[in-house]
């Protein structure tokens, strides 16, 4: 059972990390979609517009809360998410509230604590509330992918990536159903880590599939990343649980470096690729994310 402060503290950093994800998700697949789908890119911008709303109060309640050590880790927004997301909203058209990235990039300055029952209703009504907006999102990408594989819609997302968006918001909806009744998520160490090495193994699917074929060294990269990610998937059974979280701390922190590479050559305009820079930054910050976990153990 957690205590209070647990309570408050594990709620507010999931959400600063999940709320922001989950609006990249649907500003990505506002930007993907055809001209002609104007319903689902409405409604795609009606959903991270209110995942905005709700990543505001969390920013507003974290302040003082989240410790200094965590955002060391760069898991909620990075040095390059601001530029990011300017550059990529000019390229688009497609809006992202850039101001919620300059309030959180101050969250270490702030010195207050307020752990008492009227942070811990808010923070379990924001709970609630992103249980219910999650629930319409899970359902609207659903939707979308069952439309992409019955050739009814066309959208610039590949199937594969659509089912990965789908993933990660059932487990952040996993998580906060756990914290509700006031518990963490039980998983196996395997089960754990074998779902982010999963997320690690597509990521670099992905960067492989969208860098230009002419960028022939980055992409041999991203398909040895996928492959080294995959063998810890299969070696998580038969292998001592400290070598596995080793071997799997060793190959994340390497992707981390290859991210940061990769980011800071789209910002610069130095790779050729269909990568939006925000796409770039919203990997490297779920392998920020998953080093943390990693290091925890």
């Amino acid at each position: 059972m957690l205590s209070r402060a647990d309570f408050i503290k594990i709620s507010l950093e999931i959400n600063l990390f999940f709320q922001r994800i989950m609006k990249e998700h649907l500003f990505f697949i506002e930007t993907n979609l055809q001209p002609v789908q104007t319903t689902y890119i409405k409604k795609a911008d009606d959903l991270k517009k209110a995942f905005e709303q709700l990543l505001r109060q969390t920013v507003t309640y974290s302040h003082g809360i989240t410790p200094e050590n965590m955002l060391k880790y760069n898991e909620f927004v990075t040095p390059y998410t601001l530029k990011a997301e300017e550059l990529t909203t000019k390229l688009t058209g497609a809006s992202l509230s850039t101001e919620i990235t300059k309030t959180e990039l101050k969250l270490s300055r702030i010195r207050y604590h307020d752990l008492g029952d009227r942070l811990e209703k808010a923070v379990k009504d924001l709970n609630n509330t992103s249980l219910n907006l999650l629930e319409e999102v899970i359902d609207y990408k659903r939707k979308l992918l069952s439309m992409v594989l019955e050739c009814k819609i066309f959208i610039t997302l590949y199937p594969k990536m659509l089912d990965h968006l789908i993933d990660e918001a059932e487990y952040y909806s996993e998580l906060l159903k756990s914290l509700q009744e006031r518990k963490n998520v039980r998983k196996t160490l395997c089960e754990g880590l074998n779902f982010w090495n999963n997320l690690m193994a597509e990521h670099a699917q992905f960067i492989d599939g969208m860098l230009d074929p002419t960028e022939e060294s980055l992409k041999n990269t991203s398909k040895a990343f996928s492959e080294k990610f995959e063998k810890l998937i299969e070696e998580c059974i038969k292998s001592a649980e400290e070598i596995i979280i080793k071997r799997s701390q060793t190959a994340t922190e390497e992707v981390i470096n290859f991210k940061k590479a990769a980011t800071e050559g789209l910002l610069k305009c130095e790779i050729k690729s269909i990568i939006p820079p925000l796409l770039a930054d919203h990997v490297l910050r779920e392998a920020n994310h998953y080093i943390r976990i990693l290091e925890t153990l």
